[in-house]
């Protein structure tokens, strides 16, 4: 009876549930600077008129995390919903139809701004279902425990990252859902077991800087940079080989059962290159250059060129590895120096390696085994009215700090939105699929917890 009276609910309350999404959206917390104390704040007044439970933990400037609770017990199974608060930056708003903070509605369809998909649909959605469950006093032998955070589009250390460590540390979790996009357009629902890590690497070459006249006595930064580039691709040869955590054809078979036959799936597969090259890519670490600078002037030989390499590795894949490869193709196969400062002498030539952004990849190791998810796709299917299918993250999100110090192994990606129209243009979250998310989120959360 209880899952009925959910759904009526939000069919019947769902305009103001697009409001909120949409004050979220209208709410600047572009990241950086972040900002995310507005978002909190808007999310603490929306629960404590119902009296839920909530905390903010403010730092920096106007930044914050909130925690939220369905009741003071955590004795019982306990629940953890994640969400993010900031965005990426707009870029131009003059590409935009719609200003990005407007949060505009067209067609009663759609909701256009920066966030709707990345993550504010998703976040939204969560929210909604602790409020639904507090104020339908259904009784539950267990706590939801809303987590929204800061600091995930930079990395999240600040965010889920400091919230394991501290105002969630004590508290037992069972299950954890991160309301990511997981809509793999033109494929169907996707929820996510586990996700590649990212290590962002700068690579600065360093020459002698001289007139473009007489360039035979300069060293050209630019130049060794190309030769760099040229030969990249050996860097496979000095990598370990790491394991996928699922085969190739496991994957293929995984997405093939959301479709009625394994045929048809294959036939499609052969038609799309991109459904392709998603799945090689989630069986092999993979790299691409992805910025360059260099040059001050056009009549001087440039003594620094800068270069960003952006490397996405496969779960339990080491970052140590990685960086020891890179330096090992410049020294063994480029022939230049490899320091890790810049406090060599002015003259000498040589390649500084540093490390921007590090995060493993996290995987749930026995998905397959649990009941509780099972519950979950099963939901899934019956509110989407398709079957979804289980997958890996080509790109990384915060379940890394949940899943891989054991806080909560057990934790999922699922959530509202085309996830490859996130930090694009015009970016925009269909409101059924909007509505559809907070259903599952809500009666996934009254079944979970109603579990003695």
């Amino acid at each position: 009876m209880s899952e009925e009276l959910i759904i009526s609910k939000i069919e019947q309350e769902k305009e103001e549930y697009i409001e909120f999404l949409r004050k979220l959206v209208q709410s600047d917390s572009i990241n950086p600077p972040g900002n995310e104390k507005n978002v909190a704040l808007i999310i603490e007044e929306y629960l404590k008129k119902i009296g839920v439970k909530t905390d903010i933990f403010p730092f920096g400037n106007n930044r914050a995390n909130l925690v939220a609770y369905l009741n003071e017990s955590f004795d019982g199974r306990n629940l953890l919903f994640n969400g993010h608060m900031d965005t990426v930056p707009p870029g131009s708003e003059e590409d935009w139809k719609y200003p990005p903070l407007s949060a505009v509605i067209k067609r009663n369809k759609f909701i256009y701004g920066r966030g709707t998909i990345d993550m504010k649909g998703g976040l939204a959605a969560m929210v909604i279902a602790l409020k639904i469950l507090k104020e339908l006093k259904i009784e539950v032998t267990g706590n939801l425990i809303l987590n929204a955070v800061a600091d995930e589009e930079t990395g999240g250390e600040f965010g889920t990252g400091w919230c394991i460590d501290n105002p969630l540390k004590s508290i037992k979790c069972d299950f954890a859902v991160i309301g990511e996009a997981t809509d793999f357009f033109p494929l169907t629902k996707v929820i996510h077991v586990g996700e590649k890590g990212r290590l962002i690497i700068k690579i600065k070459t360093c020459g002698i800087s001289g007139h473009s006249s007489f360039p035979a006595i300069s060293k050209n930064a630019i130049y060794m940079m190309s030769e760099i580039i040229e030969k990249l691709d050996k860097i496979d040869d000095y990598i370990p080989k790491s394991e996928p955590p699922i085969k190739l054809e496991k994957l293929k078979k995984l997405i093939a059962d959301s479709f009625p036959s394994e045929d048809l799936f294959n036939r499609i597969l052969n038609e799309q290159p991109e459904i392709q090259s998603l799945l090689q890519s989630l069986t092999s670490y993979s790299k691409a250059l992805t910025m360059i600078k260099g040059g001050i002037k056009e009549n001087i030989i440039p003594d620094s060129c800068e270069a960003i390499l952006d490397v996405r590795l496969l779960p339990n894949q080491q970052v140590e590895p990685i960086i020891e490869a890179l330096k090992k193709l410049i020294r063994d196969d480029v022939g230049y120096i490899v320091k890790d400062d810049s406090t060599s002498p002015p003259g000498e030539v040589f390649v500084e390696i540093k490390v921007v952004t590090a995060s493993e990849g996290s995987y749930w190791e026995n998905w397959e085994e649990s009941d509780d998810l099972r519950d979950f796709y099963k939901l899934v299917e019956t509110i989407y009215e398709k079957k979804p299918f289980f997958f890996l993250m080509p790109g990384s999100a915060d379940a890394k700090f949940i899943r891989n110090d054991g806080y909560c192994p057990q934790t999922i990606l699922f959530g509202p939105g085309k996830s490859r129209n996130a930090h694009s243009i015009d970016e925009n979250i269909e409101i059924l699929d909007f509505i559809r998310a907070i259903k599952v989120y809500a009666i996934f959360a009254y079944k979970f917890l109603s579990k003695k």
